[in-house]
């Protein structure tokens, strides 16, 4: 399925008057992973109160330790720090990643952003070297925007 095909589903998603955030956030989730072959892990993080830390929110995939992750840790905690998209296509040749599962090959960060803050992100674990292309990118920062519109 084409990453563009997914943008309806995704505004139905979040257009949805009687689901709560968080279930709106799971079922983006599942979309994405259940209709994009590469997607192994779909989640999203959130800054934790005031502390330089993210606390992880809805997700499918396998369980994580990775509930809490300090600023600058790992490639979501740099995305926190840097409110830049990270496109990792190969974990192994990154130096500060924080490993959660020994199948993951690649990931790719996008932060969501609230009033210009940056406030979370979707993260996702591909099982796939260098599968995320621009338009995996194009299509997460979309996404990224309307899920900033519910919080």
């Amino acid at each position: 399925m084409l990453l563009q095909d997914l943008k309806p589903e995704v505004e139905k998603i979040i257009n949805q008057p009687d689901t709560d955030k968080d279930s709106k956030l799971k079922l983006i989730c599942e979309v994405l992973e259940r209709n994009v072959d590469y997607y192994n892990w779909v989640g999203f993080y959130f800054k934790n109160g005031d502390k330089n830390e993210l606390k992880l929110g809805p997700y499918v995939g396998e369980p994580t330790d990775h509930t809490i992750i300090p600023f600058g840790k790992g490639i979501c905690g740099q995305v926190a720090e840097s409110n830049a998209n990270f496109v990792v296509p190969d974990v192994k040749a990154q130096d500060n990643y924080i490993a959660c599962s020994i199948t993951v090959k690649a990931e790719i960060v996008i932060p969501i952003f609230v009033n210009g803050e940056n406030i979370g992100q979707i993260d996702i674990d591909s099982n796939t070297i260098n599968p995320f292309t621009k338009e995996d990118e194009d299509f997460l920062e979309f996404v990224c925007a309307q899920v900033a519109t519910i919080l």
